[in-house]
């Protein structure tokens, strides 16, 4: 019996009715060979780790733009979070957890250098050019995968895909796997802010909201093990996930304090002011100037227009090369004598 077989019947044996199994999958835009010894979801979390975006997300801003310290996330230790905290979700409730990891683990791959502000640069550019159409890092993600990577993408499954689509607060995936990941995004992105706001000096343990604490819990690890086994008691058994009134409005509360005091306005953030100008300028240039895009851009242009495939360059980026590139392009370079 083929390896493959053997996790067939082991999910089959052990997973919820509501579970995703891998045998069931709607399969890949490209049919391909299945493997031997590798489920297909165990293939995308494979492809995914061994592709170029997903190592770029090392240098990408989470919250705070160049932070001094080695302790602030970035968006690579965001997704890693986001895959734990899914993950448990997933053995928790019998779910499939192959499936949940590899949409965790490229659920961000499409966000922009400098994280929200970056997004929110090009979809500003976007609608000052008169492109109507905004520019969002959950369908960038799912480009990324689709065509961007290595120029051809990655050729993921189905839920692996819809997954990383549909990650966002807003959103509704077809699996309880995408579920878990959606939620897991949130209650990592919420603690882990919290956690380098207090480590950044900008809050104070005290200043979060009482009646949300006294629910979710003060310490970093009790609010996560709080929010993760609330959705787990209260989606046991169901064909959906969910959280209790309680723990939501709670956890609601603290996502709105930190818009309020971290998100919008703090010291943390001052230096996103600089990032619109960064974003338009290196759009303008390349807009001036498309024969100096990579070639995997240059080959989108007649299909998907000129303006998108600069966004997909640039918002490919990380922090530092973006930086790199505006100092190459607007900064005077010192003369040398060649």
């Amino acid at each position: 019996m083929l390896l493959r077989e053997t996790f067939y019947k082991r999910e089959r044996q052990i997973l919820s009715p509501y579970a995703m199994l891998c045998e069931n999958t709607k399969g890949r835009r490209i049919p391909i060979q299945e493997s031997d010894i590798r489920t297909e979801y165990m293939r995308d979390r494979d492809r995914i780790i061994h592709s170029k975006a997903f190592r770029r997300l090392k240098d990408k801003t989470q919250v705070f733009i160049n932070p001094e310290g080695s302790h602030y996330r970035t968006r690579l230790t965001h997704t890693l979070e986001v895959a734990q905290i899914s993950k448990t979700i997933a053995r928790c409730l019998a779910l499939n957890e192959d499936l949940t990891e590899a949409a965790a683990l490229g659920h961000d791959l499409g966000h922009t250098p400098f994280g929200h502000a970056g997004e929110a640069a090009i979809s500003s550019f976007f609608e000052q050019m008169g492109v109507k159409k905004c520019f969002l890092h959950n369908e960038q993600s799912l480009r990324v995968v689709d065509k961007l990577e290595n120029g051809v993408g990655l050729n993921l499954t189905f839920e692996v895909r819809d997954a990383i689509l549909n990650h966002k607060k807003s959103t509704t995936p077809l699996t309880l796997e995408g579920m878990a990941v959606n939620y897991a995004d949130r209650i990592a992105y919420l603690n882990h802010d919290i956690d380098d706001a207090l480590r950044a000096k900008i809050i104070t343990i005290d200043d979060l909201p009482e009646k949300c604490i006294r629910i979710l819990g003060r310490g970093h690890s009790e609010r996560i093990n709080t929010m993760i086994t609330d959705i787990v008691i209260h989606s046991m058994g169901l064909p959906e996930l969910r959280m209790s009134e309680e723990v939501k409005w709670a956890t609601d509360e603290l996502r709105e304090y930190m818009f309020s005091q971290v998100y919008v306005g703090s010291a943390a953030k001052e230096e996103e002011k600089k990032v619109k100008d960064v974003i338009f300028l290196l759009m303008e240039y390349y807009l001036q100037h498309p024969q100096q895009l990579p070639q995997v851009e240059k080959e989108n242009i007649d299909k998907d227009g000129l303006m998108i495939c600069i966004a997909d360059y640039i918002a490919g980026m990380t922090d530092k090369f973006a930086v790199m590139k505006f100092q190459e392009l607007f900064v005077p370079q010192g003369w040398a004598l060649l």
